[in-house]
């Protein structure tokens, strides 16, 4: 729980200059993925040609990569760096330098990693799976990422230590607390991509190993691939969760109820990966029946952060004189940026959920299985919900980092992007949904398929595609001119790091929630279990690996 006193704290400016470098970064994967994507339903719509001999997955994977892994991972490890020390406590010299050398070590991986990309030399995808294969220095450059991002969890963790340290018998500070279980579980989920990255993917394209088994790296990446879901949902889950109730002048409704969803989330999100792989030969179906019934447990913490959600609106517009079922949404505050922006994401999370019930179901995956609705489902989870949340806690995280002030002709212009943004996903991710239910395929370009009958009914959600992908290009040009206003020209002033209280101040919190010697058993037991069988299983039926072929 946050006490009126440390509700005033500022990031102390040390701290604020780790998190802004990851900012920068992050913003400027937005742009260039952003270019990617609004190339890639241009082409798609069959009425552009790409220039100058660039190919369309190389486009493609400089999109998935940049947006799906670069983006993401800093701006997640920024937001969540500036929040413990918000929270927990400014960090000391060495948490200092361990987000910097994180940061370093992701910032030299990334480049790494877009040279291979932009030279067409790792035209892989974002999922880089085998038999496809890319230059060393590809795979070598995401390993220093995703270890960057270690290092920069340990600077976050060891804040976290201290406070408990320092305060013992008492629970953390929830945003500390939310962030700190978000870093665990991808720290244990790294471990799966890790794996086939250091000990099959890299001696592979090094040519120290001839041949690699493509179902055991595939397994490994989607280890690593559902929980990546969640490292993109949790800090928005923690901007719902504590940050909006104090934007609209609320309550947070439970602070025990928040945690338990957390940890909900680290026991759920790990041994689910098979339902990523429900087509794939090789598996045995009774275990792939089984992490359907896991990935379905994450259906629970999700209502259940959406009735807490709706309970502090609810009881918000109650104290406000609210009348009726829904009266308490017309005294939302609905010209504050920093509340409609990730509002509309939160809406948008209400059809991702759906739509990722019908991917995780067996027989409702059939009909939709490497379609392009697998990819409108992505758009509205990580690229709305996510992505708006992330760009409403800029429009306050920034200038708060920076000592500058949201103006109200920031603010709003940071309205009208967040509306930009969803007229233009509701064009493209639902014609993405119908020409998936058409059949139309996920990672393929217009000149794929010529002029067959069936490409011909996909034109037009091709086109409308193109229409949607046009407009979100806007909203995030109109984003990046907020960006750069709040890092570098707004008014000097102090903004607000808004901080909920709960509602009942004498709750308190069980301390069973930070028993980690308990929950992180819990997690092994659980990724055992899904894991060792089927795992033992692949190996020993194992046809003769794949030798693959190069990119470039």
């Amino acid at each position: 729980m946050i006490n009126s006193v440390s509700a005033k704290v500022k990031v102390d400016p040390k701290d604020a200059k780790v998190s802004m470098a990851h900012f920068y970064v992050a913003f400027i994967a937005l742009a260039l993925g952003g270019l990617m994507g609004l190339l890639q339903v241009l082409v798609r719509s069959g009425k552009f040609e790409l220039p100058l001999g660039i190919g369309y997955y190389e486009i493609l994977t400089t999109h998935g990569v940049l947006m799906g892994l670069i983006l993401t991972t800093f701006f997640i490890m920024g937001f969540q760096y500036a929040a413990v020390s918000k929270t927990a406590g400014t960090h000391s010299n060495a948490a200092r330098r361990a987000g910097w050398i994180g940061f370093w070590l992701m910032t030299i991986g990334t480049l790494m990693a877009a040279a291979m990309i932009l030279t067409n030399k790792a035209s892989v995808l974002y999922t880089f799976y085998a038999p496809l294969q890319a230059h060393w220095i590809f795979y070598l450059g995401l390993t220093l990422v995703v270890v960057g991002s270690w290092v920069d969890g340990a600077a976050q963790i060891m804040t976290y230590a201290k406070w408990r340290k320092n305060n013992p018998g008492k629970p953390s500070p929830l945003l500390t607390f939310m962030a700190v279980i978000n870093t665990v579980m991808w720290i244990v989920a790294t471990l799966g991509v890790a794996s086939t990255v250091l000990f099959q993917l890299l001696p592979w394209s090094l040519g120290l190993v001839d041949r690699v088994d493509v179902l055991v790296s595939r397994t490994l990446f989607w280890y690593f691939g559902h929980p990546l879901v969640y490292f993109w949902l949790l800090p928005a889950y923690m901007a719902w969760y504590v940050v909006i109730p104090k934007v609209i002048g609320g309550k947070i409704f439970s602070d025990s109820l928040a945690r338990l969803t957390f940890i909900l989330f680290l026991l759920f999100s790990v041994p689910v990966g098979f339902h990523h792989q429900l087509m794939e030969p090789g598996i045995d179906p009774a275990w792939k029946f089984i992490q359907v019934i896991l990935t379905f447990m994450v259906v629970i913490p999700s209502l259940m952060t959406a009735f807490s959600l709706f309970a502090t609106f609810e009881r918000y517009g109650r104290s406000k004189g609210a009348k009726g079922l829904f009266g308490w949404f017309k005294v939302l505050p609905w010209n504050d940026a920093r509340f409609t922006v990730p509002f509309i994401g939160m809406v948008a999370f209400i059809p991702a959920g759906a739509g990722g019930i019908v991917n995780a179901s067996n027989q409702m995956d059939q009909v939709v299985h490497n379609t392009i609705w697998v990819t409108g489902h992505f758009h509205l989870t990580v690229a709305t919900a996510v992505l708006l949340t992330f760009l409403g806690v800029s429009y306050w995280l920034v200038p708060h980092l920076t000592g500058r002030k949201l103006t109200k002709s920031m603010n709003k212009l940071a309205i009208i992007q967040g509306w930009v943004w969803f007229i233009g996903m509701t064009f493209m991710s639902v014609a993405m949904h119908l020409e998936g239910l058409l059949g139309g395929p996920r990672r393929s370009s217009f000149s794929t398929y010529g002029n067959s009958q069936q490409a011909l009914d996909w034109i037009p959600y091709q086109i409308a595609q193109a229409v949607g992908g046009s407009i979100l290009f806007i909203g995030i040009i109109l984003f990046l001119i907020i960006f750069i206003n709040l890092a570098f020209f707004a008014p000097k002033g102090e903004e607000e790091f808004p901080v909920g209280e709960a509602e009942n101040l004498e709750e308190k919190a069980p301390l069973v929630f930070e028993n980690w010697k308990l929950w992180l058993g819990i997690t092994a037991v659980l990724i055992l279990f899904a894991y060792t069988v089927p795992f033992i299983d692949i190996i020993q039926n194992a046809p003769i690996g794949s030798k693959g072929f190069k990119t470039w």
